[in-house]
C-alpha cells in the first residue's frame, strides 16, 4: 500500500494536470470552522424530530417548531469563518483551474470565502438567507431571527407569504436548476474531488459518480468511510483531514505548475 507521501503526490499530480475540476465538498470540510455535527450523536438531529416542508406550509405551530432549531444553530453558522481548505478551493479558482464547487452544506462557507455565485452550487441551500415561499424573496436572516426569539411567531414576508431559512427541509425536492448545473459540470469536468463527505446522501452523492464514470480521475479525502470507498471508479483514497490535505496539496500543485 502507498503510504501517505505517495497518496499525496498523486494527488499534487491529479491537481497539476487538471484544469475543470469538480469539487464535492461535504461537513467533515468545515469542522475545521467550528460548525457543529448536526448528524453526530449529540446532534440537534438526533434531539428533535424534523419538521417537514409540508407541515410547515400548512402547521404554524411547525413553523414555529422549524424556527425554533434553526435558531438553536444559527450563532455558530452566523460566525463561522471560512478555514484553509475553503481557502485553498478558492485558490483553485483564481488559478483557473476550478470549474464548479457542488456542495452539500447549508453553512455558506464557500461564499463568504469567496468562490463565485458562477462556481458555486449549494445543493440543500443556504442558513446565510432566508426566503419567501411564496414570491421567493431572499434576504437577511437577522432580523427575522431577532424577531422570531423575541416574540415567538414565525416571521411572513411583506407579500404575506411564510419566510423560512433558504435550506432544503425534510420533504421538500432540491432546486431543479442546481442539479442541473450539477451535473452539467460532473459532465464536462477533467477531475472529481470529494472532499470531507461520507456519500451516503442521495441524490447529491451521485454526482461525483457521474463524473468518474466518464473515465476521469476521482480522489475521495475524508476522515472516516465513505460510501463510495472500494469503488472501481475511485482512484484515490486519503484518509485524514481536508483542511490539512488539500492546502499543502493545492499549493503544492499552483507552486511546480
Amino acid at each position: 500500500m502507498s503510504d501517505t507521501t505517495d497518496l499525496m503526490d498523486q494527488l499534487i499530480g491529479y491537481l497539476r494536470e487538471a484544469s475543470r475540476i469538480l469539487v464535492f465538498t461535504g461537513a467533515g470540510i468545515s469542522t475545521g470552522s467550528g460548525i457543529p455535527d448536526f448528524r453526530g450523536p449529540e446532534g440537534v438531529w438526533k434531539r428533535r424530530q424534523p419538521v417537514y416542508y409540508q407541515d410547515f406550509m400548512r402547521s404554524e405551530a411547525s413553523r414555529i417548531e422549524h424556527w425554533d432549531y434553526k435558531l438553536e444553530g444559527w450563532s455558530a453558522f452566523r460566525d463561522a469563518i471560512p478555514n484553509e481548505a475553503h481557502a485553498a478551493i478558492v485558490n483553485l479558482e483564481k488559478g483557473g483551474r476550478l470549474l464548479m464547487v457542488v456542495t452539500q452544506n447549508i453553512d455558506g462557507l464557500h461564499a463568504k470565502a469567496g468562490t463565485s455565485a458562477d462556481r458555486l452550487v449549494e445543493l440543500h441551500g443556504t442558513n446565510g438567507q432566508v426566503e419567501c415561499q411564496t414570491c421567493k424573496r431572499r434576504m437577511d436572516p437577522d432580523p427575522h431571527f431577532e424577531f422570531f426569539r423575541i416574540n415567538r411567531r414565525a416571521p411572513r414576508c411583506e407579500c404575506g407569504g411564510y419566510l423560512k431559512p433558504a435550506t432544503i427541509s425534510f420533504g421538500q425536492n432540491l432546486s431543479a436548476d442546481q442539479l442541473e448545473r450539477a451535473n452539467r459540470a460532473a459532465l464536462e469536468a477533467d477531475l472529481v474531488l470529494s472532499l470531507g463527505s461520507s456519500l451516503s446522501v442521495h441524490p447529491a452523492a451521485g454526482i461525483p459518480i457521474l463524473a468518474a464514470r466518464r473515465g476521469i480521475p476521482y480522489a475521495i479525502v475524508n476522515r472516516g468511510p465513505t460510501d463510495h470507498d472500494g469503488s472501481s471508479v475511485v482512484w484515490l483514497r486519503i484518509e485524514g483531514d481536508v483542511s490539512e490535505i488539500l492546502p499543502r496539496a493545492v499549493q503544492a500543485a499552483m507552486t511546480k505548475a
